[in-house]
């Protein structure tokens, strides 16, 4: 499993809040902007009531009130009724997260720049240092060895823990604060002091590999990344493929996924979900390329709206699938605001690939099974599909 700055979780919340978090939910974020395709433009409360009882808001609303009518805390009752309505996708943010996680979509988050892994071992391991950021600046590079943060020892623990450190989730450490590192290169270790800064993330890298197959890396589905991909694929070398890697994509707006999936289709269907036993579907735009040779690359931490995507195009007979099983992430949803001004996040909801296939719980199954190969496996595919190359 793999981490970055800016999904990170808050580290107050429990488990299934924190995962929340960091693997983004399906419709959540267009919920949240009013970005819904075929949705009302209430408020988030509005829609939220009238959502499938799922995770009965209505429960937890009165929880809150209840608890402010008392004199008690709001967010701790909504806390309470959740973790007891078994929805394990459903989290309560203070007004704050919610603030930070909604910036995070659109592309901003407080940090250092850094992503990281946990190796077989425990060992959390530097995958890549942000251009510009504050790591950048202190010379930190991939495969540098994080041993602690602030003093906290991070073998062992889960990259969100550590990446959340990072961050000063804990004490809502705002850009400016700084933040200790031990880090290790080698035989070489160090201590680093680094100041946390308001960054953009990196959600689309493009890169050319020799014979003009074009490599599209989406990390999260960040405000613009369909347009960038859009953009990417009408500069890649004519006649030529293209790799859509969704290794460790770990969702983001559905809006943004059904942009993507508009840059290979010519319209058509993408997924529907439901709300509240009502079926909705989402469409892509016309005038996709069609003709272009397409591999989905996906992992176990391909998620949410990168599985609604990578399902249309498989479904589409658009692209062939390489890689592993992924995650298994789709339920939809939807934010209620709560009278302190904290926000529930409650399950309301699945969504199906074009096929009618049920995604949450059992994932999408690639058409060809791959390990550490699979992108050399997928050049090998695109060879297939008579890629010009």
């Amino acid at each position: 499993m793999s981490g970055r700055d800016p999904f990170c979780p808050p580290r107050r919340l429990g488990r299934g809040a924190a995962l929340t978090l960091v693997f983004a939910s399906v419709l959540v974020a267009g919920a949240a902007t009013g970005a819904l395709p075929g949705d009302s433009r209430g408020t988030a409360s509005d829609r939220t009531r009238a959502a499938a009882p799922t995770s009965h808001p209505e429960a937890v609303t009165r929880a809150a009130e209840e608890a402010m009518a008392d004199g008690k805390s709001p967010l701790e009752a909504a806390e309470r009724a959740v973790s007891r309505s078994g929805d394990r996708w459903a989290a309560v943010y203070s007004a704050g997260e919610y603030e930070e996680f909604e910036e995070s979509l659109d592309g901003r988050y407080t940090g250092v720049g850094l992503e990281a892994r946990r190796e077989r071992d425990g060992r959390i391991e530097v995958t890549k240092v942000q251009s510009g950021s504050p790591a950048a600046a202190a010379g930190l590079r991939a495969g540098d060895r994080l041993r602690s943060v602030d003093g906290k020892a991070v073998d062992g623990r889960p990259v969100t823990e550590v990446v959340s450190l990072l961050r000063g989730d804990a004490t809502d450490a705002p850009a400016g604060t700084t933040v200790r590192l031990g880090l290790q290169r080698g035989t070489r270790a160090w201590t680093e002091t680094l100041r946390r800064a308001r960054l953009s993330t990196d959600s689309v890298t493009v890169r050319r590999l020799a014979g003009g197959v074009t490599v599209i890396t989406v990390a999260a589905f960040t405000k613009g990344v369909g347009d960038t991909v859009r953009t990417a694929v009408r500069k890649a070398p004519a006649g030529a493929g293209i790799v859509l890697d969704l290794r460790g994509n770990s969702g983001g707006l559905v809006t943004e996924a059904v942009s993507t999936a508009s840059a290979f289709l010519d319209g058509g269907l993408v997924a529907t979900y439901d709300v509240d036993g009502e079926e909705r579907a989402l469409h892509a735009e016309p005038d996709g390329d069609t003709d272009r040779p397409l591999v989905a690359l996906v992992d176990g931490g391909t998620m949410s709206a990168a599985e609604l995507l990578t399902g249309a195009l498989q479904d589409r007979g658009r692209a062939v699938v390489v890689g592993s099983r992924t995650f298994g992430k789709g339920s939809v949803q939807m934010p209620s605001r709560l009278p302190d001004g904290s926000v529930a996040e409650l399950t309301v909801g699945h969504y199906r690939t074009p096929s009618g296939h049920t995604v949450d719980g059992t994932g999408i199954t690639p058409d060809l099974d791959a390990g550490d190969q699979a992108l050399e496996r997928a050049e090998t595919v695109l060879s297939g599909l008579g890629d010009a190359s």
